[in-house]
């Protein structure tokens, strides 16, 4: 059978790559879900594949064993591994959390508040830590509250803006870090169309991935991005390394940094890229 690569829930782009080398590429999305994530990963390992690119939800080193046993080389992507066992890319989430946290430190934000979940998801609870590192960095001049959203999309975010918005105007944060731009959108949606709450003059936002429609939301979003194309590419060269020279190849942990791009969310629209 011809020789195939499966991403799971990381669907990047890898055409020129993938075809130049002659494989294949299969893609799947777990939405976050274990019981999918396990049916795909066994699928998979049933139809003995050359290489899997997995972004799991949780430790896959018994999953990454058993396929390893039926001949499918694995390499994580968006969690860091041991890298005497196998090949590893990633961002550092907690980097990117303070760097966010950091930002709306720095525009005079004191009540901060992160919109996230669910926290199991190892991602969005490094964004977390790392916002929370950057109000401790204040010695208690900036505080920081935790909305817990259901899911990581732009009703969950909508809900949650909601709920901001019926808080008294007092006790209302006056920035928001999101765990994801869709997250985000929904907060814009929530406050510029239900509420009349101006961003960010009122409350500034911070999202996380820079995704292609973050320029173009009703208030154009501050962001967190990160090096998906690099994240993705590289991930396959290490992939295509090991199954084509298991011998000599050598794993690797590949840790990425994430940068921040500002918009108007969080500053005036002559910023506007």
């Amino acid at each position: 059978m011809p020789q195939t690569h499966f991403l799971l829930k990381w669907l990047v782009v890898l055409r020129p790559l993938h075809a130049a080398a002659g494989y294949q590429v299969l893609l799947g999305n777990s939405s976050h879900e274990d019981t999918r994530e396990a049916g795909y990963l066994k699928m998979f390992q049933e139809q003995r594949l050359s290489g899997v690119i997995v972004s799991p939800i949780h430790d896959p080193a018994e999953q990454i064993r058993q396929s390893r046993e039926m001949g499918t080389q694995v390499v994580l992507v968006d969690r860091k591994a041991d890298a005497s066992q196998f090949c590893s890319v990633s961002v550092d989430d907690v980097a990117g959390g303070k760097l966010a946290v950091s930002h709306l430190i720095d525009l005079g934000k004191t009540k901060i508040a992160f919109v996230g979940g669910p926290l199991t998801i190892h991602q969005v609870a490094d964004r977390l830590a790392g916002a929370r590192e950057a109000v401790r960095a204040t010695k208690g001049q900036a505080t920081i509250k935790v909305y817990k959203a259901h899911a990581q999309d732009v009703i969950s975010g909508r809900e949650v803006g909601l709920t901001i918005a019926r808080e008294a105007q007092e006790n209302r944060p006056n920035a928001i870090f999101a765990a994801n731009d869709l997250l985000a959108v929904g907060l814009l949606q929530a406050f510029s169309l239900k509420n009349s709450i101006r961003v960010p003059e009122e409350i500034a936002i911070v999202g996380y991935d820079d995704i292609s429609f973050a320029q173009s939301a009703v208030v154009p979003l501050t962001s967190i991005k990160q090096p998906s194309s690099i994240l993705g590419t590289t991930a396959l060269e290490l992939l295509l390394d090991e199954i084509d020279n298991p011998q000599e190849h050598q794993h690797r942990q590949i840790t990425f940094q994430p940068e921040l791009v500002i918009r108007s969310s969080t500053a005036p629209k002559t910023l506007d890229t």
